[in-house]
């Protein structure tokens, strides 16, 4: 389930995986695959300077209507946008203790990748990352340090089962 995030220019935002059956995370109105961006932030850690600037492809949904219902869908009372289609095909589990982000959400790629691009069109957003200002801009939404922090820590728990951390794990911003 996505989650609030603040940003320094925007208030709160959403983030997050946002159907347990994939692996496509979004950041309010852009999806990316949860591996891709593991990879782009491999990249931002290998490229530690005091400013670093790089670009990530992206899936934009304008808007959104056209992103559609995240609630509504879960609850299975109002199917609209690319949301609403996803959870027609991956509707959310009848019992509670089966909602829990699946670990092979990689194998309904191609089933997510066709009805994304219904909705999305292709981007490339840029990213900086300044360690004088300790902020991370994503496109045109700006992050602490600390923050940035917290959605790396969502993908990570999200990303390992039982919420287990590599020990020793350094990325550029700590």
């Amino acid at each position: 389930m996505p989650l609030g995030f603040q940003s320094i220019n925007f208030g709160t935002i959403a983030f997050g995986f946002f159907n347990i059956d994939t692996d496509l995370l979004l950041l309010e109105h852009y999806f990316l695959f949860a591996d891709d961006f593991c990879q782009y932030i491999k990249e931002l850690d290998a490229g530690c300077s005091d400013e670093f600037e790089t670009a990530w492809e992206v899936y934009d949904i304008a808007g959104r209507n056209d992103i559609g219902d995240l609630m509504g869908a879960i609850h299975g009372v109002r199917y609209t946008g690319f949301i609403g289609d996803v959870y027609k095909r991956f509707p959310f589990p009848l019992k509670q203790e089966d909602f829990k982000q699946k670990p092979d959400g990689l194998k309904n790629r191609e089933v997510v990748l066709r009805l994304l691009e219904k909705y999305a069109t292709k981007k490339m957003i840029r990213i900086v990352l300044n360690q004088a200002d300790n902020t991370v801009r994503i496109g045109e939404y700006l992050f602490s340090r600390g923050v940035f922090q917290e959605l790396l820590e969502y993908v990570w728990l999200g990303a390992t089962r039982g919420g287990k951390r590599e020990s020793g794990r350094r990325m550029c911003l700590k």
